[in-house]
């Protein structure tokens, strides 16, 4: 049977925002909920260089005093050469050192938001074990503990990692901002911004270590819809931290069933095969990677779309939806009908033509409802076919041999 843990591990190996993790602690992923179909195949006033976008300053752990516009050119501006140089390092930094800290995820939406605590901790070069509690959730009161093995690929911290950067340089103009303080720490500060000129994101890095200490995505509004922190952070000179053992209860991350990331050819190849494997979805996010495994309900392909700071997965499995869903509730979005997993509304399922789709995003509300929209749903029965399916329930009930 399929192991939420297990889909978890290999989507934060690939980079994915910690809020990802919350799936996990509420929902069953796309193995358990198909029944299988036989019949079917800081603080600090910046101190920046010249560059393209208006000076600020740079306050971690708040608000930002200027979140507005730089002038539009009416093109697009040039990514600063050492902004880029700056996230690279921390990319690297989350592989070759070793160390340990709590990240702190707060999303905001419709007035409301969510808050999601991980302990962290990282061996040079080698395993990333997470450690994870939804604040304030009810549906799980035993942390969530994962295990990331691919020294090449890792999770990183904050979402900061090679793929993603790559993503994010297509998509923003990366410029540096100057100097700041995150976690008491002097840091380096980078921002991601929009071909408008407004602040799409703005990124903390630790002064001496490179490694990344806070990031804060921004709405179109200036508005700031989330902020991940990484506080209480120790760094070892040791080969091995000492990392947790598994909880005594609770669940814990087994071995992971994901093979290695479906190469480009073998992307191409899907369609061919039954599968929907979109280039893009909206919002800007471009296809950057792919996976699949084999569980006891049939194989499951794992698609990763982003723009460099959202992340959207998308799972696909032959099947159709199980009778009971445990933990999530019914909703319309788009006028489609499909299923939310309670509490943290990022983890979104549905059935359409023999086809399960799972939706989990850490990705503005507007951007995961324009996805759910262009994916497949059935289309709800014409008047004449309801009628049928009515007088055939009626005969049922006149008919005592029926």
């Amino acid at each position: 049977m399929f192991s939420p843990s297990s889909l978890v591990s290999r989507r934060r190996g690939e980079g994915h925002a910690p809020l990802l993790l919350a799936a996990a602690l509420v929902m069953a992923v796309p193995g358990f909920l198909v029944t299988a179909c036989g019949s079917q195949p800081g603080t600090g006033a910046a101190r920046s260089e010249p560059t393209q976008t208006t000076p600020t300053t740079a306050t971690a752990g708040g608000l930002v005093a200027d979140a507005g516009q730089a002038p539009a050119t009416g093109r697009r501006l040039s990514s600063s050469a050492r902004a880029l140089r700056l996230l690279s390092q921390a990319a690297q930094a989350a592989i070759s050192m070793s160390y340990q800290g709590q990240e702190v995820v707060t999303r905001w939406s419709n007035g409301s938001g969510s808050v999601l605590v991980s302990d962290i901790w990282h061996v040079s070069g080698g395993q990333t074990v997470t450690q994870t509690l939804a604040a304030g959730n009810s549906l799980s009161s035993q942390p969530y503990l994962s295990s990331d093995d691919d020294s090449q690929a890792p999770e990183g911290v904050l979402g900061v990692t090679v793929p993603l950067i790559g993503l994010l340089e297509n998509h923003y103009t990366v410029v540096y901002s100057g100097t700041g303080s995150a976690d008491s720490r002097t840091a380096q500060v980078v921002e991601a911004r929009r071909d408008d000129g407004s602040l799409a994101a703005r990124f903390w890095l630790d002064d001496a270590t490179s490694l990344p200490l806070e990031r804060e995505v921004f709405d179109s509004a200036s508005h700031v819809i989330s902020q991940d922190v990484f506080i209480q952070v120790r760094f070892s000179s040791q080969a091995h931290p000492a990392v947790p053992a598994a909880p005594a209860r609770g669940p814990s991350d087994p071995p992971g069933p994901w093979a290695d990331p479906l190469s480009h050819t073998q992307l191409l190849a899907l369609p061919a095969q039954g599968w929907l494997v979109p280039a893009g979805l909206p919002g800007g996010l471009s296809l950057f990677t792919g996976a699949r495994t084999t569980t006891s309900t049939g194989t499951v392909l794992d698609l990763g779309y982003s723009d460099g700071l959202s992340v959207v997965s998308v799972f696909e499995q032959r099947g159709h939806l199980a009778a009971k869903l445990d933990g999530w509730q019914r909703t319309t979005v788009n006028g489609q009908v499909i299923y939310v997993a309670e509490p943290d509304q990022r983890s979104l399922t549905w059935s359409s033509r023999g086809m399960v789709y799972t939706v989990m995003a850490d990705a503005p509300v507007q951007t995961v409802d324009a996805v759910i929209g262009v994916l497949p749903h059935d289309k709800p029965p014409g008047f004449w076919k309801r009628m049928s399916r009515g007088f055939v329930r009626l005969a049922s009930w006149v008919n005592p041999f029926g």
